[in-house]
């Protein structure tokens, strides 16, 4: 196989070959360039079923296209390793098998730094104003590395813990994540979180505004909208008191006795003094 055919972002491998305690960094660029090279699935993916001889076309495709992938990553995994561990493992049958061999080998030293990265995970939170897209980024770095150091965190638990780092601004967006059953990929989530974050930042005002009626005290200042107020007051002769001391409603008629009205509005009091037509009567009584 010629040198051409193989990725220019190999050269990575080459500068960083494993040789055991390097082997976190080394895996992190092996998956750069199997990812580039479309090869990556066969580490995740089992071999085809060797077609039969009737087998039609897009059997023996996928089956041969398997094959290339397989060869072509133990061939970047073994150029990319120290002597002996390539007389170690170069007679594998899969690249699976020889990255599972280097799990064993390896990957066990990483267990504090595996804590350490899932402590990350799980603790970081996203401040609220901040930027979402550097907040995603980060998530998604802590869970690429966790990847490598061998955990295995399926799809929609690993959108769920970015869901629950976000702040309160974006509650109504994860509810109707959740209402929808909406099923979305990182990088997917990070663009429609950019979207909401957009919304969130034009309707600052609104969200205020909200936040300032709910803790606005009652019965304070002008009168509440849509509360009605007898213009008689109390009935029963009942006085309630105001800041001023003073009485709210009109009490009993020092005339005739009724309620709801003073004597000087007292229709008999004053047909009375129209009747005696008497200049100069006064009340005798201060109204209370």
């Amino acid at each position: 196989m010629s040198q051409s055919s193989f990725n220019p972002l190999a050269s990575i491998l080459k500068d960083n070959k494993l040789s055991g305690p390097n082997y976190v960094d080394w895996k992190r660029n092996l998956n750069i360039v199997l990812t580039a090279d479309n090869y990556k699935y066969v580490l995740t993916t089992p071999c085809p079923a060797v077609p039969p001889a009737n087998a039609n076309a897009r059997q023996r495709e996928e089956y041969e296209k398997w094959q290339k992938a397989n060869e072509m990553s133990k061939c970047y995994i073994l150029a990319s390793m120290s002597n002996v561990l390539q007389h170690r493992h170069q007679n594998f049958a899969t690249a699976t098998e020889i990255m599972e061999n280097l799990q064993e080998m390896f990957g066990e030293q990483n267990r504090a730094k595996r804590q350490i990265a899932m402590k990350n995970l799980m603790s970081t939170k996203m401040a609220e104003g901040t930027p979402v897209r550097e907040h995603i980024l980060k998530m998604i770095d802590y869970i690429n590395e966790l990847e490598i150091l061998g955990a295995v965190i399926d799809a929609n638990s690993q959108v769920d813990a970015v869901l629950q780092s976000l702040p309160e601004s974006f509650n109504q967006f994860k509810l109707n994540y959740n209402m929808n059953n909406m099923q979305l990929s990182l990088s997917e989530l990070m663009n429609s979180l950019q979207q909401a974050e957009d919304l969130v930042k034009k309707q600052p005002s609104v969200m205020i505004s909200e936040n300032v009626n709910e803790h606005k005290p009652k019965g304070k200042g002008k009168f509440n909208k849509g509360k009605k107020f007898s213009i008689g007051g109390p009935r029963g002769g009942i006085k309630k008191p105001t800041k001023a001391g003073k009485a709210n409603g009109k009490g009993n008629c020092f005339h005739c006795g009724k309620p709801n009205h003073w004597k000087r509005n007292c229709r008999v009091y004053l047909a009375s003094l129209k009747k005696d037509n008497k200049e100069g009567v006064s009340d005798e009584k201060k109204v209370e």
